[in-house]
């Protein structure tokens, strides 16, 4: 059954009201398509927020990296630890 703007996965919820409604867009083409629910608002969430908001490029992108036995936090192509 497809989703409509008044039922909708409950993960929509907390999105924009115009990030949802692409969202749900989205997703009922990916299920259409033979996708599972999971897989589909996935997708889903991230290419509405792309579509509603730009592309992502524009976002800062951070990385885990282990270091001897922590965790640490950077910035894509930094230099020091933001958080460990």
């Amino acid at each position: 059954m497809p989703w409509t703007t008044s039922d909708y996965p409950d993960s929509f919820k907390n999105l924009e009201p115009d990030v949802r409604n692409k969202a749900i867009e989205i997703a009922n083409a990916l299920l259409r398509e033979g996708n599972d629910e999971g897989k589909a608002i996935s997708i889903a969430t991230a290419k509405a927020r792309e579509y509603v908001h730009g592309d992502s490029a524009d976002r800062t992108k951070y990385e885990a990296k282990a270091r001897d036995e922590d965790w640490i936090l950077m910035k894509e192509d930094g230099e020091r630890a933001i958080f460990k």
